[in-house]
């Protein structure tokens, strides 16, 4: 995608427009329901208009921190995030971190407290957080064990193990963020890109 497209839109004054096209740039893999969730950070003052972009669709989110303007905020599908963080590989590394006989929303609220204090203290995000993204599990384990090095290859996460199929989820990913945008672009909205659960 052309920089100057790119930039028309991020410094659109239309707060609406702008945090559209933010969510669809950067959450499109998501949208088309290759990922169970997506984390991105979003200008304070457009957070008021999450409420109205994703009215009516399943789609749901959570401010993990806020700090100097910027809110750090999870969009997710809750049903499928629940379920995927329910998987034995998944829970198993989460409740490591503390995240044990707790339902979604205690999940996310821990995950919150947790982002604020690992932000407050500048080291960055709390390791889980790949697990609440979707990633494998391995690679989060991979990650934590390794100190974010060693890794075989860097794309939407760090990968160190299936490495051809990262590689091929990397490519849907990339697939999905050209459709969702040239939609966006076309004029269709969040609720036209999103695909629905079984769709």
């Amino acid at each position: 995608m052309p920089a100057e497209v790119l930039s028309y839109f991020l410094k659109n004054t239309d707060r609406r427009v702008r945090l559209g096209f933010q969510i669809v740039l950067q959450c499109a893999p998501f949208l088309k329901g290759l990922k169970v969730s997506c984390v991105i950070t979003v200008d304070a003052s457009l957070c008021s208009g999450l409420g109205e972009l994703l009215c009516n669709l399943d789609i749901a989110y959570h401010m993990l921190s806020c700090s100097e303007g910027k809110c750090l905020v999870l969009f997710y599908r809750p049903e499928q995030l629940e379920t995927y963080l329910g998987s034995p590989e998944v829970s198993k590394l989460i409740r490591e971190y503390g995240y044990a006989d707790m339902n979604l929303e205690e999940m996310l609220m821990r995950l919150s407290g947790r982002a604020a204090d690992f932000a407050a203290r500048g080291m960055g995000f709390p390791h889980e957080i790949g697990a609440f993204l979707g990633y494998p599990a391995e690679d989060v384990r991979g990650f934590i064990e390794n100190e974010g090095r060693k890794y075989l290859m860097i794309g939407y996460w760090k990968v160190y193990s299936d490495l051809a199929g990262a590689r091929m989820i990397f490519k849907e990913y990339d697939r999905a963020k050209k459709c969702a945008v040239n939609e966006f672009l076309t004029g269709k909205s969040i609720r036209e890109i999103a695909v629905s659960p079984g769709r």
